[in-house]
């Protein structure tokens, strides 16, 4: 099979002389003959494409997915059931190369499924506004901070350990080239150490950050966070949430949150080995205006029909770049649509059975890992669908037992906590079993 090559010899001959090079060697001359190579990359020869794709299918086959396995590791990626409407609808050609809209006003189709979709986003999170989306939490985090240190013209940032590890990571690199201070708060018993908040909440604290249900799926205090931030004259609450826990928990806008973000992808979009995935941001009327990336808002047409547009553009870098308080302006099409589906399709009674069933199912099991005498909790604080187990047993020898009876166990927490060393984050959604759950801990039991 000829390889496709679009350019012939003769178009190559046409292109060279157009820009006045004799050859192909010549583009390459401002690069020093001493750090070419100067010889053919050590690399197979090319291969057909009934070749490659055979390559490709037998590397496939050595992926293990939660087709294969059964999953209770969650850890900020959760496995939860996806109705068939969601890749119904996500791939219908007009769907399927979603992105964000340049040509904006155009794009009538793309503009309302984001209007539905930050109208679903603020009501979920109890807030007034959100965003057409960003990349996933940890941007989220990233942009928050931008956004408070924008509105309180103060540099510190206080996080608790308790937000996702990888999150927090993401927002110490938007820290350094933005010039803020992040402040981590120690864990008490699993969440937030209040005490310590306190002292390190002051008068440069632009926002205090925190995770409920927390890294740990234990439920924090955020009422409590709540007031020890706002006694502090201007300082803002950023909540991080997983959208599945607030079928059943408060909104964070209830618990007086300034700013909300989390991570999009329980809400119909798959694990896929680790994204994309969706980041979502919502805030108050009061500061929309500092919300980054796009806005969709509702208008009508000369005709007076229903009709979307882009809002608050002068909010946006290609706009007044040098007012701008981010560089966002793009955002994940085709998941904030598979989000948009998935909410709409579940309404809120069925948000409310997938946490209901995920608490229940999680706390089954915690309370079958206990019983078997060989397992204890980490924790004693209430949580949502994730829990922290310990035992004498290295965390590693766990997993690897679990692995070889086709079990995906948990995260271990010596990862990112080394004063939790055993310590291994279990996470049952509603997608688990009662014969699943009662064999994981029978293999849990069986481990020596």
């Amino acid at each position: 099979m000829y390889p496709y090559i679009p350019n012939t010899s003769d178009d190559e001959k046409k292109m060279l002389e157009t820009i006045g090079a004799k050859s192909i060697e010549d583009l390459f001359n401002d690069i020093p003959d001493e750090v070419k190579l100067n010889r053919p990359l050590n690399l197979e020869s090319s291969k057909s494409e009934l070749e490659v794709r055979n390559i490709l299918t037998k590397l496939s086959k050595e992926n293990k997915t939660v087709n294969d396995l059964t999953c209770f590791l969650g850890a900020g990626a959760y496995d939860h059931y996806i109705p068939s409407v969601v890749n119904h609808v996500i791939s219908r050609s007009e769907f399927y190369t979603s992105y964000t809209p340049y040509q904006a006003e155009i794009s009538q189709g793309t503009l309302q499924y984001i209007f539905e979709y930050q109208t679903l986003i603020a009501n979920l999170t109890g807030m007034d506004v959100s965003n057409a989306s960003l990349y996933d939490v940890g941007s989220g985090l990233g942009e928050a901070a931008i956004m408070a240190t924008s509105i309180t013209r103060k540099n510190e940032i206080v996080v608790s350990k308790t937000v996702n590890p990888d999150a927090i990571r993401v927002l110490k690199t938007y820290a350094h080239v933005q010039g803020m201070k992040v402040i981590e708060i120690d864990d008490l018993d699993g969440t937030t150490n209040l005490e310590e908040l306190e002292k390190n909440v002051g008068e440069n604290t632009a926002a205090v950050m925190v995770q409920n249900p927390n890294f740990f799926g234990i439920i924090e205090d955020v009422k409590a966070i709540e007031e020890i931030t706002h006694k502090q004259k201007k300082a803002m609450l950023v909540v991080s949430v997983d959208p599945i826990s607030l079928g059943i928990l408060k909104s964070p806008g209830e618990l007086g949150a300034d700013i909300v973000v989390g991570e999009g992808q329980p809400l119909g979009i798959p694990l896929s080995f680790g994204g994309p995935y969706l980041g979502f941001i919502a805030t108050t009327q009061k500061h929309m205006r500092k919300l980054s990336g796009r806005i969709v808002g509702e208008s009508v047409d000369v005709d007076g029909n229903r009709a979307f547009v882009l809002t608050l553009q002068a909010r946006e870098q290609h706009i007044r770049r040098e007012k701008a308080s981010s560089n966002i302006c793009s955002n994940q099409g085709i998941n904030t649509l598979a989000s948009a589906v998935y909410m709409v399709a579940m309404g809120k009674k069925g948000l409310k059975e997938v946490a209901v069933q995920s608490t229940a199912k999680a706390h089954y099991a915690h309370k079958s890992m206990i019983s078997t005498g060989k397992y204890k909790p980490l924790f004693d604080k209430p949580f949502f669908k994730e829990f922290a187990i310990t035992s004498e047993i290295p965390g590693e020898n766990v997993n690897e037992a679990l692995l070889k009876e086709d079990i995906l166990g948990g995260f271990l927490l010596n990862k990112y906590y080394p004063q939790y060393e055993n310590g291994i984050l279990y996470c049952v959604t509603e997608k688990r079993t009662k014969g699943e759950i009662d064999k994981l801990v029978n293999v849990l039991e069986g481990i020596k």
